[in-house]
């Protein structure tokens, strides 16, 4: 079945043109073409990949992230309610007012102390800024590796700088062993993410200044990154890339599934590209027009308090501010003065 299956997906007619067949990239003594069994090193290359990263999380961005003034917040841990707890994990980890008030009922707590409860329990299980830092440090060290390791394998490349000059002798090309491994790594990388899906934190950004609370570089890195994405994603991909895909591609040769299927999905890509421009805008927008301190809106904030803590914290405050008032009055030189006289008229005299 899965030789059929491996024939059927790789079959000549989808991904060459009409002309060609996988006969005609049969390897030589001087010249080696790119098979479909090439791929089959990105296994073991993933599982390589994820455990260097749990590898460099540990033992580097985590000591980084002291480094760099990242502390983790206190959390408070709710107390152990089996109830509640059932209804966290099997229902809802946000209950309506109803269904707390039926909680509260059931485990004779009031509705305050149910609030506070799931509030607790909801922090709980939001990760910590420790390990957003050391899984954004791990994608930035990617993907600065990546970039400038691709970068350095295609420079010499003449279809670097003049891409039409990348379907020269398409579809039959000799297969380099440094793109290839570049590829491959790429290839991998991405694979391990999916492998890692269910284990990674939710939302992803790279945002190690962010997280050490580096306020200006934080800016200037949001800064430099929109210009970046713009030049990049809506003027070179569209202009460069996807004109080269569509018309310089097909100058020799009939359009084949192949050439529909990627095309597809580079247009998908472009979109979402413009989906993507448009929320960056509106963020950069906020900063650089209002003057105002963008939030993204993928960030985990824990809650803050509410209810009975609320009403203590503000009871605090008020006291505070009461003491604060006292002591400001009892220290202005008129005050003391007088209570100087008190303290005379009112003194006991001494036998």
């Amino acid at each position: 079945m899965l030789v059929s299956l491996y024939d059927w997906f790789w079959n000549e007619k989808y991904w060459f043109p009409q002309e060609y067949s996988w006969a005609d990239f049969e390897d030589s003594d001087e010249v080696v073409y790119p098979h479909p069994k090439d791929l089959l090193a990105v296994v073991p290359l993933t599982f390589v990949i994820i455990i260097v990263r749990y590898t460099f999380e540990r033992t580097v961005a985590l000591p980084l992230s002291r480094l760099m003034g990242v502390r983790d917040g206190r959390k408070i841990k709710a107390s152990h309610n089996p109830i509640l707890e059932s209804f966290f994990r099997t229902q809802s980890q946000n209950p309506k007012e109803a269904q707390m008030s039926h909680l509260a009922t059931q485990c004779n707590l009031s509705l305050r102390q149910v609030q506070c409860w799931f509030r607790h329990r909801r922090n709980q299980e939001r990760p910590l800024l420790s390990a957003k830092f050391s899984e954004a440090c791990w994608k930035f060290i990617f993907y600065f590796s990546s970039f400038f390791g691709g970068l350095l394998t295609v420079y010499n490349e003449p279809w670097f700088w003049k891409p039409e000059l990348c379907w020269d002798g398409f579809p039959k090309q000799a297969l380099k062993p440094a793109i290839y491994w570049w590829y491959l790594l790429e290839f991998g990388f991405y694979l391990s993410l999916l492998i890692t899906l269910s284990f990674d934190i939710k939302r992803k950004a790279g945002k190690m200044v962010n997280y050490a609370q580096w306020k200006n570089s934080s800016e200037i890195t949001f800064v430099i990154f929109t210009v970046v994405f713009l030049i990049c994603r809506l003027i070179f991909l569209p202009y460069k890339i996807l004109y080269s895909t569509y018309y310089s591609s097909m100058e020799n040769h009939k359009p084949f599934f192949g050439y529909y299927f990627s095309n597809a999905l580079l247009m998908i890509l472009q979109v979402l590209n413009i989906f993507w421009a448009s929320l960056i805008l509106h963020m950069f927008y906020i900063f650089v027009i209002l003057g105002k301190v963008p939030y993204d809106v993928r960030s985990d904030l824990e809650e803050q308090g509410t209810g009975d803590e609320q009403s203590e914290k503000e009871k605090q405050e008020s006291r505070n501010r009461v003491k604060s008032q006292t002591l400001s009055t009892f220290s202005s030189p008129g005050v003391s003065r007088r209570l100087s006289t008190t303290k005379k008229h009112c003194s006991v005299p001494t036998i």
